[in-house]
């Protein structure tokens, strides 16, 4: 099968939906599929044998951390032209989004769409909320000309389903099972995570280093918890506001980390912690959970269903980041606890290799061709 991916994001940025893509591109390589990828400008050519188009980039200061966008132009039609897909994929649909479903319906092919990123629900945190429902308004326009419309999680195809997007099916979670796993504990990263001070109990955080992000909760990580050391591993647009914040704490700012470094990083602390309730999936969760680690995380549907019957972690409220701190102690002061979470973590994890996701995804890809086929 030749398959066109038109996605938003792509190398050199990195986030769950480039970890995700990337994992995908190379499982339906692996399986004998052909691929092209579109994407903004500013990545390599070629991404382990696979041809990745660039498009011209625009960037907006104050919004999303001047998240690089895609233009929509016309070569993206071009492009997929000369390719002759039999299906489109286009990731996140928004803006570059917009000439990916033009060139699908164009060029008369089948088109998916998948939805990774809450944007309206990060318009508050740019004081762009009066915004909202414009940008559901476009969403559904976009993601209503797909055959099918992919979700990260049963929670988020709800949502979605409930703003109007139709013909909605759940594209399953992955997570690279060899990469992260326990026995990428390292000393050597301990001391790193932990500015040199390895025999303190280490909380880890993995993500971008955004507002959006809930971070300001984990202050309340130290006041039952003074001796515990938070590491921030992750880039963003407020790493300097909130190292004013995280000043007098103990905490590492560890900066990107990426392959083997990440997989250490988390296999090397003693309990996630995530306080965002932002996510469409969390795929950082399902990373720390391969890597052995409990967590401790804020209530919101993706991460409710990840952890509620795994019983790898605990769940806070978000509206009460003091009980993130008790939860904490409470771990920490329970080591046989603790160490049944560890080993629930990564029972859990191991079901949710990429493999299978995959050929569900194929699967789907098959059924809309023969669905658009029918309909035409």
């Amino acid at each position: 099968m030749k398959i066109a991916i038109v996605t938003e994001t792509w190398w050199p940025s990195t986030d769950g939906v480039v970890t995700r893509v990337t994992a995908t591109v190379r499982e339906l390589r692996r399986m004998g599929h052909e691929i092209l990828i579109v994407a903004p400008e500013g990545g390599e050519a070629e991404f382990e044998g696979i041809p990745v188009k660039p498009v011209p980039t625009f960037s907006v200061g104050f919004v999303y951390g001047g998240k690089p966008w895609g233009w929509p132009t016309p070569r993206v039609t071009r492009y997929l032209r000369e390719f002759s897909p039999d299906i489109v994929h286009v990731v996140n649909p928004f803006v570059l989004g917009i000439a990916g479903v033009w060139a699908a319906r164009q060029l008369k092919c089948p088109l998916v769409a998948s939805y990774h990123t809450n944007i309206a629900q990060y318009a508050d945190f740019y004081h762009l909320g009066f915004t909202k429902p414009a940008v559901w308004g476009l969403l559904r326009l976009l993601h209503n000309q797909a055959v099918y419309n992919l979700a990260t999680s049963a929670a988020i195809q709800n949502e979605i389903t409930s703003h109007g997007i139709e013909r909605v099916r759940v594209w399953r979670r992955g997570v690279d099972l060899n990469v992260f796993h326990p026995r990428q504990r390292d000393k050597s990263m301990r001391a790193r995570l932990s500015s040199g001070n390895p025999d303190q109990i280490i909380a880890l955080y993995v993500g971008r280093i955004a507002k959006e992000k809930g971070l300001a909760r984990l202050l309340s990580l130290f006041q039952r918890n003074p001796s515990v050391h938070l590491a921030l591993v992750g880039d963003g647009p407020a790493v300097e506001y909130f190292q004013e914040r995280f000043e007098k704490t103990p905490t590492t700012f560890v900066g990107k980390l990426l392959g083997q470094e990440l997989a250490a990083a988390y296999a090397s602390a003693d309990f996630f912690v995530f306080p965002s309730t932002t996510e469409t999936l969390g795929l950082v969760l399902l990373e720390a959970m391969a890597s052995g680690l409990p967590i401790v995380a804020a209530e919101s549907a993706p991460s409710h269903e990840l952890i509620d019957h795994s019983g790898a972690g605990r769940l806070f409220p978000s509206d009460q980041p003091y009980l993130l701190g008790e939860m904490v102690h409470g771990l920490i002061h329970d080591q046989p606890g603790l160490a049944v979470l560890s080993t629930k973590a990564r029972q859990e994890a191991e079901k949710w290799g990429w493999q299978e996701p995959t050929k569900e995804l194929v699967q789907l890809y098959e059924q809309a061709i023969r669905e658009f086929r029918a309909g035409r």
